[in-house]
């Protein structure tokens, strides 16, 4: 990426940061940037991250966009503080979102479907899609700037990868850790499958369904009925027992409407008369006839409410068990050990159901089979109906309605989930659970409340893991078991499969291994594979080991690299992906799987909820980096409570905003820069070069103030970002670029342009350089595009770059490199700090603030010129400080008169507040009297608190925080105006009257700025020469009207900005060439305003009638109006401070200042005209 150094030195007027990004893309390829970065680092200590997998399905989002970019932060960051950094992307191939999408595809609804056509032919429409949108996925990285090898990536499905979770899973089970048993579990009916609880958490919804009461008469008297209440009708059928708890007080009720004898617990009575709990209610429903407790109930034997499973040994009767609760239902809870954890437990217990043989009436899809005839075929969810029209019909339904509650759903398949018991393999979570929160403790995450509360509650609460899924595209479980699972052998590698079965094995899919068996070592035949594959959580956890072929290859590379440096997703994979990293570098190796972690929230439409393509409301991120390119949309993304977990309602609006905020005004700084380093040069002679030394021993405050800012900058960087908070170094990166921009370069511009010399505007230059060049290196992590935009164009300025570059330096050295993300980001250096300097910044600031505030409130224009400014502070040194920067905040506040003053009392009233949130723990009782005493402090009691810190009162010492100190402004609110800083020690006062010479002065300022815009509007650039004309016509049809006035009142003012002083239209002469020009409204005047290309002027016609008899003198005057201007210039300017005209025979010499005249001044000074004497500069 070089560039041509004598062509490009100057930046364009306007800029188009898509098309610059595009440009730079190009360029990182030629240079195949990224490699190379790598190359230059190898020898440096690795910085170890892990890139989790994403589904190669479904095209990238803004949730995407937003991770990958802070992962692309943190990696640049960690490479520019010199480290190695390998990054490498992966894709998750295997689990449901695949299935899904082939089963969509060739209409299949069963796995016996599946079967039909044969694993292999499934599989491979599986293969086919897997990687539909990874270039889609690889242009999106690319263009969000992010370096990330996709080249050698991993995938989940490589036989490689699967068979180092093959040896995560052996070596799990050689610990003991893995076991098969039947366990309640998340299922999706629309999959066909178990989910993990993990998975069960991350789609809940506010879901109505039924909430039904059902009796169940006793045996031994029937007419008692007991009262169970449930949300899931369909597990009716499955009904084996009924559960109570033994010390809870229950009552024998009569129903008095229907004469029914009830039985529930007394707590919960208004379950079934929900008019309790209103007020004023009389009673009369029911009639207690008994209470006793849960215990008398334990035993009894009920009447079925369906026949299906009457059969059931030890069934329907009533158990006893503590889960019972008095806050729902009616304290008698339904048993259906299918389908729910605690009726599993319970009835296993009881000996009501075995271990590993329950009722279950529902096939793969959650459809009724013909063990209950009267819904046969039906959905769970649509037997619910039918179910309670037969208990209705029955005489068994109490009362039906609805009940919204929070339900889980499946995050694949968008439909509802049901508990069902499961046979699985599970890993033993429960056992290790105590490493695992201990583990937990020993990483570091942004934000730490993710950490600390959701994640460590979800940890200590940690189920065991069943890692088996019913599915067929995913990594076989390595498990060969004989027919009655007493002997069971787990394969770690494919050298052992090979090895126990004696054939080659080219891959681990299903269709490549199930056939493949095992001889039994205890006389059982052979062993066959267990039919399940892997939970596609437990290949992504496992995906540290796996990426690298661990323990097969790379093993002192794994080994010396973990865990990792750095992780990052977003919020909702607590319970996903930064969950199973944890539970399995626990299992393995008593460790956590990475260091440090960045946890992001939900990126969410603009209305607050989910980004839907259906509902079209969100931009398209294709559109977004169209429009504003990538750095805008990263530093947008980064910028925002995203990164501390929160939410973010996504607004392109937003994007727009860095753009204009932030982009623009940056690089219009440096913009300027190089414009005037040109004019330097051009006035100098000399080509440019910044000086370090210049720039850190000058004197000026300003150089001094940006130069400590800069530093103590670089030092909050480095510290923030090593503790991963980019949600503190992203916004203080964002204000620096305003106090460069909106501060130094505003407040130095006429030093950098020159005014205090050549020589002064080299080492504000120098400065300017020092800073923009260092703060393109701190920005190249997270805005590398247009940070590598300003380095190539800064570079040329570099002093290793100039005069042809220096050979002898590395290819990473300043100015040399290639590119800016092979740079070291610049050190700290304590040495630069100036705290007094700042504070000093940091008071001009607020002085500045405050009287644009004051003006607001008045409706008092900038431009507009006010009679006195007065800055308030009892601290003299406060107002020393100032008074050096008076120059400063005349130009900015724009007063005729600026006054100090340390006396506080005249202009406001102390007053003080206690400080309740302070006080009240302290204090107690005592708060009431010592606040009444403080709000009668006078004016100088709360000055001497302020002064010397502390006060005494009612035998309390406060101090600090523990007063809130006001000031009131007691001046004339018909003349001043104040406003107060918000550290109290500043007021500021406002004279706002006006007079007609304030008038005037507004009027002329307002003029240069109209003129600088047509300028802009013409597209000059500063060193384009200008002359300015203006035509005044007021209402009264007078030439000489107020504008005309207040130019004349303020030309020098007007020509220093300008660099030229406006003449009147009258003195433009004929050979003059207007640019541009506009009618413009100045209060009741219109005057006409003309830029025109410089022209020189000429003396009357009687001056020139000497010339007469050498030269005619229109032929004369019309050769020098056709001269270049600067050639005309240069003549008169000359020694001679004449240009002579030659024709055949004949030769005219036009002197400077006599005949001829560069401009309307030069002509006024010449003339002596009463007329034009406020031209007279």
């Amino acid at each position: 990426m070089t560039l041509d150094l004598a062509a490009s030195r100057s930046l364009p007027e306007r800029i188009s940061f898509p098309d610059e990004e595009l440009k730079i893309l190009d360029q990182w390829a030629q240079l195949d940037a990224f490699q190379k970065s790598l190359a230059l680092s190898k020898d440096r200590p690795p910085f170890t991250f892990y890139d989790g997998p994403p589904f190669a399905t479904g095209l990238p989002h803004h949730g995407h966009i937003l991770a990958g970019t802070i992962k692309d932060t943190v990696t640049r960051y960690a490479h520019q503080t010199g480290h190695y950094v390998e990054r490498r992307f992966g894709w998750d191939c295997h689990g449901l979102p695949i299935e899904n999408e082939i089963n969509k595809k060739l209409g299949v609804t069963t796995k016996e479907q599946v079967l039909d056509m044969g694993i292999g032919t499934y599989n491979a429409e599986c293969r086919s899609i897997v990687q539909r949108y990874t270039g889609e996925w690889e242009r999106v990285v690319k263009r969000i700037g992010r370096w990330i090898d996709c080249t050698n990536d991993y995938k989940t499905m490589e036989p490689w990868y699967m068979e180092s979770v093959w040896h995560v899973f052996r070596t799990i089970f050689d610990k003991d850790l893995v076991y098969r048993g039947y366990k309640i579990l998340p299922y999706s009916t629309a999959c066909t499958t178990s989910l993990s609880n993990f998975e069960a958490n991350l789609d809940y919804r506010d879901t109505p369904d039924p909430s039904v009461i059902v009796n169940f008469p006793l045996v031994e008297d029937p007419h008692v009925k007991l009262l169970a209440w449930t949300t899931t009708p369909w597990t009716l059928p499955s009904n084996l027992a009924l559960c109570v708890n033994e010390a809870f007080a229950y009552v024998k009720i009569k129903d008095v409407p229907t004469g029914n004898v009830y039985v529930l617990a007394e707590a919960r009575l208004c379950q079934v008369y929900p008019k309790m709990t209103k007020k004023g209610y009389k009673g009369g429903e029911f009639e207690v006839l008994e209470t006793f407790k849960g215990a008398a109930l334990v035993g009894k034997q009920y009447v079925p409410l369906f026949d299906c499973f009457q059969d059931w040994p030890k069934a329907f009767r009533v158990l006893s068990d503590d889960y019972v609760s008095d806050s729902g239902g009616t304290g008698i809870v339904h048993q259906a050990p299918t389908f729910g954890e605690d009726d599993y437990r319970v009835c296993v217990r009881e000996g009501v159901a075995d271990k590993f043989t329950l009722p279950d009436p529902l096939d793969d899809n959650g459809i009724f089979t013909d063990a209950v005839p009267l819904v046969k075929g039906l959905h769970v969810k649509k037997a619910d109906d039918v179910i309670c029209q037969d208990l209705k019909t029955r005489g068994r339904l109490v009362s039906k309605g609805t009940e919204v509650h929070s339900y889980p759903f499946c995050y694949r398949s968008g439909t509802p989930l049901i508990y069902r018991a499961i046979p699985g393999w599970f890993v033993n979570v429960e056992r290790i659970r105590d490493r695992i929160v201990a583990n937990n403790k020993l990483t570091s995450w942004v934000p730490s409340f993710v950490q600390e509360k959701r994640f460590h509650n979800w940890l200590v609460d940690g189920k065991d893991w069943n890692v088996s899924r019913g599915r067929f595209w995913g990594t076989p479980l390595p498990l060969w078991v004989s027919e009655d699972y007493e002997e069971v052998v787990c394969v770690g590698s494919i050298a052992e499969l090979e090895e126990l079965t004696g054939e080659k094995v080219t891959d681990l899919h299903r269709e490549f291994i199930d056939h493949l068996t095992i001889p039994s070592k205890q006389g059982k035949g052979v062993l066959r594979r267990v039919p399940e594959v892997f939970d596609c959580w437990f290949e992504s956890g496992s995906m540290p080991y796996a990426q690298q072929h661990y323990p097969f290859e790379n093993k002192a590379k794994f080994e010396a690299t973990f865990p990792a440096d750095f992780v990052a997703e977003g919020l909702d994979q607590t319970r996903g992906w930064f969950y199973t990293l944890m539970v399995l570098s626990t299992a393995l190796f008593d460790k956590p799987a990475f260091k440090n972690l960045i946890v992001n929230g939900l990126v969410l439409a603009e209305d607050g909820r989910k980004m839907s393509k259906s509902l079209k409301n969100f931009t398209d991120p294709e559109e977004i980096l169209q429009k504003y390119g990538a750095d805008a949309l990263r530093l947008y993304l980064i910028n925002s409570p995203v990164v501390r977990a929160e939410p973010l309602k996504f607004q392109a609006a937003g994007v727009l905003g860095v753009v204009r905020e932030i982009f623009l005004p940056w690089f219009n700084s440096v913009r300027f820069f190089a414009q005037q380093a040109t004019r330097l040069q051009l006035e100098t002679g000399v080509v440019f070069v910044p000086s370090r030394q210049a720039a850190l021993t000058s004197t000026n405050v300003m150089d001094r103030w940006i130069i400590a800012a800069l530093h103590n900058l670089i030092k909050f960087v480095h510290v923030e970002m090593k503790a991963y908070r980019l949600y503190t170094v992203v916004p203080r990166l964002v204000s620096f670029i305003g106090q460069l921009t909106n501060w130094y370069v505003r407040l130095n511009r006429p030093r950098l342009k020159g005014s205090a010399g050549s020589d002064e505007a080299a080492v504000a230059l120098s400065a300017l350089y020092g800073v923009e060049y260092n703060l393109v290196k701190i920005m190249a992590p997270f805005t590398p595009f247009f940070t590598e935009y300003m380095y190539q164009f800064l570079r040329q300025f570099h002093p290793n770059a100039v005069d042809g570059g220096r050979t002898d330096l590395a290819e990473d050295a300043d100015g040399v490199s290639a590119s800016v993300h092979f740079l070291m980001l610049p050190d700290f250096d304590p040495s630069r700090v100036n705290e007094e300097v700042e504070v000093l910044m940091q008071n001009l600031q607020s002085v500045v603030e405050m009287g644009r505030v004051v003006r607001e409130r008045r409706g008092i224009s900038l431009k507009t010129p006010v009679m006195k400014v007065i800055v308030v502070s009892s601290d003299q040194q406060t107002l020393d400080g100032l008074r050096r920067l008076e120059t400063y905040l005349h130009d900015e506040l724009n007063m005729r008169d600026l006054e100090f003053s340390t006396d506080e009392k005249q202009w406001c009233v102390l007053k003080a507040e206690a400080n309740s949130r302070a006080l009240g723990r302290r204090l107690g009782k005592a708060l009431s009297s010592v606040k009444t005493a403080i709000a009668q402090l006078t004016h100088d009691d709360v000055a001497a608190y302020v002064s010397s810190g502390s006060v005494t009162i009612d035998g309390y010492e406060l101090t600090g925080d523990d007063l809130v100190v006001k000031r009131e402004f007691k001046g004339d609110a018909t003349i001043y105006e104040a406003d107060v800083s918000p550290q109290g020690n500043l007021l500021v006062v406002i004279d706002t009257r006006e007079d007609e010479q304030l008038k005037m002065q507004g009027w002329a300022r307002e003029l240069v700025t109209r003129v600088q815009k047509l300028r802009k509007k013409a597209g000059l650039v500063v060193q384009d020469k200008i002359h300015v004309y203006f035509e005044e016509k007021n209402g009264d049809g007078d030439d000489d009207g107020p504008i005309s006035k207040a130019i004349q009142a303020s030309v020098a003012m007007i020509a220093s900005t300008l660099g030229t002083a406006p003449a009147p239209v009258a003195l433009q002469p004929a050979h003059s060439v207007p640019i541009v020009s506009e009618e413009a409204q100045f209060a009741d005047s219109s005057v006409k305003l003309i830029v025109a290309r410089p022209a020189v002027l000429f003396a009357s016609a009687a001056v020139l009638a000497k010339h007469e008899a050498a030269m005619p003198v229109d032929q004369l005057t019309t050769y020098v109006a056709s001269m270049k201007y600067d050639d005309v210039q240069t003549a008169l300017e000359s020694s001679d401070a004449a240009v002579t005209v030659r024709t055949a025979g004949a030769e005219a010499t036009l002197r400077a200042n006599v005949d001829v005249f560069l401009d309307a001044t030069a002509l006024a000074k010449a003339v002596n005209e009463p007329k034009l004497s406020w031209l007279v500069l």
